[in-house]
């Protein structure tokens, strides 16, 4: 008999997920080490712009309330519209990225993202619904981009060193959201006109797109954990949701990614524009839209997404081989400590400024923990061919009850408890805001549940892993 080669193993088997799992495992890249870092690189960079683009609407929020004459609620849509695009094409992509070119498909999704954003900062005082319409058309273009290229980069590395880029890949969340804000508030004030803001991520995105071109590969599926020669067996959509159905630390971590999508997206949204109406509220400012607050919260964005997401990556590093459940216990502590910091930002803003800094940043690193980890955490309960559509139905899943609604709810929250009192929009908005500490709760209840079953399902991959070197090890080669 000729031994099997690992990617001969069943469709769907544990043996071919996450070779972090078997540090001892030999493997040979998919492709060169300076073509990945490359690759790298441009994946990062479109990461970046990704969700610059998402959050400079949030730094221009005040302007653009003006220049339409929108309440909160609907100034709110806005995002919402952009996350319902954005999660009801993520199963497409997912399904579309585990079984075809996935070059193509993010090339193809970045050029619908440039002209949508590029024709978005074109919109006069009467077309507000067309600036909605095509701030969905942009959540389309990035649905293709944030589906795919995760399973990308665990196709081109292996191990400590697929965690460590991973890490880096999903620092660039909070970096690009922080940078956001304070490029779409400079160019805004710069210009003198909020529609610059919309148009500085489009022109840097052509790079992106000239370089994903260019320097991109196509990377086998399961190539890192094949020895470079990938997996190839299919089944159907319903065949692999099925499968992550029956993934219990999978199910339950994206139900706490959703929580953490609900309290963020509510957070980056709304957060500045609080802080502006604080302002208002001590009399330190005569009316709300200091740009100050948006430079501010966005380097404070930058900074814990930095610092958050190298934590909790070394943190996980760390402990996982001696606390099997490390990580998801990880992103628990994250979410149940940011609560108290919530809870105090909203109280203190009253009274100082300083001080609800202080506590915004220490409940932003908490949460920032997270990303980085949970990422992880999908690429070794999946197996290869299933990563994108795993990826598609917890981005749908986490911007549906999640980001998608968040800001929305939060603005007719809002604009409920004070009607038609301009005066108190500082108070309507700090009482709304405190449905983000409870949510917070709830997703680290998520986690400790996730805790209770990953240490099973990570077992069951080792020793499926492990039975399989055996196996071929002892398997007699025949002569040709």
């Amino acid at each position: 008999q000729t031994s099997k080669k690992s990617n001969d193993l069943p469709y769907g088997s544990f043996a071919n997920s996450l070779a972090s799992l078997a540090p001892d495992a030999e493997e040979k890249p998919a492709i060169s080490p300076k073509r990945a870092y490359v690759t790298m690189f441009v994946l990062c960079y479109v990461n970046l712009l990704n969700y610059m683009e998402r959050y400079t609407i949030a730094g221009v929020l005040t302007d653009i309330q003006k220049f339409f004459d929108i309440k909160d609620s609907t100034a709110g849509l806005l995002q919402t519209v952009f996350i319902c695009s954005f999660l009801l094409l993520a199963p497409l992509f997912g399904y579309l990225g585990d079984r075809y070119n996935r070059k193509y498909i993010m090339i193809g999704g970045l050029s619908v993202w440039l002209l949508t954003a590029t024709a978005s900062s074109f919109v006069n005082e009467s077309q507000f619904w067309l600036l909605a319409l095509l701030r969905g058309l942009v959540g389309t273009g990035e649905a293709s981009y944030s589906t795919v290229a995760p399973t990308i980069i665990s196709d081109l590395f292996t191990g400590g060193k697929r965690s460590i880029m991973i890490c880096i890949f999903y620092i660039f969340i909070p970096v690009g959201s922080g940078l956001g804000y304070i490029t779409g508030r400079g160019f805004a004030s710069l210009t003198g006109d909020w529609h610059w803001a919309l148009r500085i991520t489009p022109i840097m995105g052509a790079v992106g797109l000239i370089l994903m071109i260019v320097l991109c590969p196509n990377p086998p599926r399961g190539a890192a954990e094949t020895h470079g020669e990938g997996v190839t067996e299919q089944s159907s959509y319903l065949e692999d949701v099925k499968y992550l159905l029956k993934n219990k630390s999978y199910v339950w971590s994206s139900l706490g990614v959703t929580a953490l999508a609900f309290l963020t997206g509510a957070l980056a949204f709304w957060l500045p524009n609080f802080l502006s109406r604080a302002r208002v509220y001590q009399k330190l400012s005569d009316k709300p839209g200091d740009s100050s607050d948006s430079y501010i919260f966005g380097a404070v964005t930058v900074a814990t997404g930095i610092l958050g997401g190298a934590l909790g990556t070394s943190l996980s590093r760390r402990f996982r081989d001696k606390v099997p459940n490390a990580d998801p216990l990880i992103c628990a502590v994250g979410m149940l400590g940011s609560v108290p910091c919530l809870f105090i930002t909203i109280f203190v803003a009253s009274a100082s400024i300083p001080a609800t800094y202080v506590f915004i940043f220490l409940g932003e690193l908490l949460l920032s923990l997270n990303w980085a980890v949970l990422a992880d955490i999908l690429l070794y309960v999946v197996v290869p061919t299933r990563r994108a559509t795993a990826e598609a139905l917890q981005i749908t899943v986490g911007h549906l009850l999640g980001d998608a609604g968040s800001p929305y709810l939060l603005g007719v929250i809002s604009d409920a408890i004070y009607p038609g009192s301009p005066d108190r929009n500082f108070d309507s908005l700090k009482y709304s805001l405190l449905l983000c500490p409870v949510v917070g709760i709830v997703g680290g209840v998520f986690f400790v549940v996730t805790a209770v079953y990953i240490a099973e399902d990570r077992k069951a991959v080792q020793q499926l892993l492990g039975g399989n070197k055996t196996q071929k090890t002892q398997t007699p080669k025949t002569k040709c």
